[in-house]
């Protein structure tokens, strides 16, 4: 039991921002609003200290969490200061997968949450694909298969998500490559560690090639049917990693379909 008036061990003790998660949520705000643009430079550290009436520490680490989700940069030297900048579709990608890769590691997505999100764009990807490919983005798509004849259990984890991720970029939408990359990487490292029977590898294999095919003809319909063909099949296979490892008898709260 726990004194009256105090909160358990674990639970949180204020209710109250800080005095930094204060000055975050009003610059961020200003920022998406587009008070603050791109290219503004924002009042030294002394100044926002004292508009917010917090301390120095408050607004320097204000600065630097805003910094780490891509939305301000700081320069140093002469010329320097912090500027209000625009995350690159790479940083938003990162926070994105972070997020994401939290989220699924407890009760609030599970596998098959995931894998649908995941169909819903890599088959479109690869329906964009095979319409708006370039000379060099099929050259990526034919340089990331192999042979499963030699299949190295930790590399080709790599190799299978370098196609995907081509098949993402040859789509020409930085949305969907935001989207879809780390919905794939969190998948790839939940299961990153499961020995799959080289068997798997072969239809892999397989099956890239053949939404290849359908991509370098500019067959639109073509490659979407054989994207969603990989996509389940991979999906089917993950999901019995994923009961392997809970254990029989256990319960799935989002079975699939």
């Amino acid at each position: 039991m726990t004194r009256a008036g105090r909160a358990p061990f674990g639970a949180s003790q204020r209710t109250r921002p800080t005095g930094a998660e204060t000055v975050v949520t009003h610059i961020r705000d200003q920022i998406l609003s587009g008070e603050l643009k791109p290219g503004t430079r924002l009042p030294a550290e002394t100044e926002l200290s004292a508009h917010y009436n917090v301390g120095r520490n408050a607004a320097r680490e204000a600065l630097r969490a805003l910094a780490a989700q891509g939305l301000l940069e700081i320069r140093r030297g002469a010329t320097g200061g912090v500027f209000v900048t625009i995350p690159s579709p790479e940083h938003a990608a990162d926070a994105l997968w972070a997020n994401l890769a939290l989220l699924s590691d407890g009760a609030h997505l599970s596998f098959t949450q995931l894998a649908e999100v995941r169909e819903v764009l890599e088959v479109s990807a690869a329906e964009m694909a095979a319409a708006r490919r370039t000379d060099v983005e099929l050259a990526a798509l034919r340089e990331s298969l192999f042979d499963p004849r030699t299949v190295d259990p930790i590399g080709v984890f790599v190799t299978n998500r370098d196609f995907h991720f081509a098949v993402v970029r040859a789509a020409h939408n930085p949305l969907l490559r935001l989207l879809a990359e780390p919905i794939f990487r969190t998948i790839e490292e939940r299961f990153l560690r499961e020995r799959a029977p080289r068997r798997f590898w072969f239809d892999v294999d397989y099956q890239h090639r053949d939404v290849l095919t359908y991509i370098e003809a500019g067959d639109q319909a073509g490659a979407r049917e054989a994207a969603r063909e990989h996509v389940r099949y991979l999906s089917g296979i993950y999901e019995r990693f994923d009961r392997d490892r809970v254990g029989p008898g256990a319960e799935n709260p989002h079975p699939s379909t």
